[in-house]
């Protein structure tokens, strides 16, 4: 039978999981990349993670998303993760807008779905989890992209491709990096340019504003304004900067799992066209678990969920396909399982050779 999840190491990471295999206390770092519906696929993954590897856990482990990241580690990160992960896969999978639908439409929906993603006592429970430790990466816009003016905002965006093209560090000029992180987590996030990062504790006050501004796609949703206790402007979709992450995470005493749709990450939004590689040292404690080929080819439409399943899709039809890989996804939870079972490690692939 072909292989349904792919497995990708760092160099490290390698020989630490050749030496001790899959072992869950090998690993003090989760992340979680942007990428709307795609996170659908992994959706499995996430259940067997959290309901069964992690389980017993005591030791902590910082979990680190944008956009849907975030809202995945929201849910992850409640005391009962499980339940809350199906919440979130399944309001979001059975969301409709209207033919007319525009960014105010498409905002309220997201502040809907998390409001009963959280329920009543979500927030307390993500504040005041003891192991799970969420951080949601938000940026905090500058210039023509802190507007929300159409015409401006695209040409702050034309502008921001631009930039990027140029030098991914020149995306400092219009976006700074925030980062609402569990307020007892000590984590820092460097890399090599200079978005002048910022770390605000998660509070009651802020947790929901945050969360919201992470999934805050410029054009399809609106930005958040003033975040409370954060300086004062619009804060927009982690994955501006954060798109499939190109950081190094301290402090890092263990190996980074990393759940993710795709084998090739993207350092950045305004990479996802471009040929640009992350950077292997960023990667070097990272474990990628990676739906393959042969099982997105069994899924209907032979795709994962993208963003363009809304518009190139009746909702009857979206909603039965992605109900469909949700069911799927199942899959890769049985194989990873079976992984650490046996701890095989004969078919790993080295990130290096992406």
């Amino acid at each position: 039978m072909a292989n349904m999840l792919d497995i990708y190491c760092g160099s490290n990471a390698f020989k630490t999981i050749q030496e001790h295999g899959f072992k869950q206390e090998l690993f003090t770092t989760m992340l979680g990349a942007s990428g709307g519906p795609k996170w659908f696929s992994l959706f499995g993954l996430d259940k067997y993670l959290f309901g069964e590897y992690f389980k017993d856990r005591t030791a902590e482990l910082n979990l680190i998303g944008s956009s849907a990241g975030a809202f995945r580690f929201a849910a992850l990160s409640q005391q009962d993760p499980v339940a809350a992960i199906t919440r979130l896969a399944t309001l979001y999978s059975e969301t409709t807008y209207s033919q007319t639908a525009d960014a105010k439409e498409i905002t309220e929906k997201a502040i809907t779905l998390l409001d009963d993603v959280l329920g009543d006592t979500g927030c307390e429970e993500i504040i005041n989890n003891p192991v799970f430790k969420a951080h949601f990466i938000v940026s905090k816009c500058r210039g023509l992209t802190a507007l929300e003016h159409k015409l401006p905002l695209m040409l702050g965006l034309v502008a921001s491709m631009v930039f990027n093209q140029v030098n991914r560090g020149l995306l400092a000029k219009q976006y700074q990096r925030f980062v609402y992180h569990h307020p007892k987590s000590q984590v820092t996030i460097s890399d090599d340019f200079n978005f002048n990062n910022q770390y605000h504790a998660l509070n009651k006050q802020n947790l929901s504003s945050a969360l919201l501004a992470s999934g805050s796609i410029p054009i399809v949703m609106n930005g958040i304004k003033d975040i409370k206790g954060s300086a004062k402007g619009l804060y927009r979709d982690g994955g501006i900067i954060d798109y499939h992450f190109d950081v190094n995470i301290s402090p890092s005493t263990g190996l980074t799992l990393y759940p993710h749709f795709s084998s090739t990450p993207k350092a950045g939004w305004f990479d996802k066209n471009l040929a640009r590689k992350v950077s292997a040292k960023h990667y070097q404690n990272t474990v990628m678990l990676v739906p393959s080929n042969e099982f997105i080819a069994r899924l209907p439409f032979g795709k994962i969920p993208d963003r363009k399943d809304f518009t190139d899709l009746d909702a009857s039809t979206r909603i039965k396909y992605w109900r469909t890989v949700l069911k799927e996804s199942e899959i890769l939870a049985d194989e990873f399982a079976k992984l650490v079972a046996t701890s095989t490690t004969e078919n790993i692939k080295l990130i290096e050779c992406l």
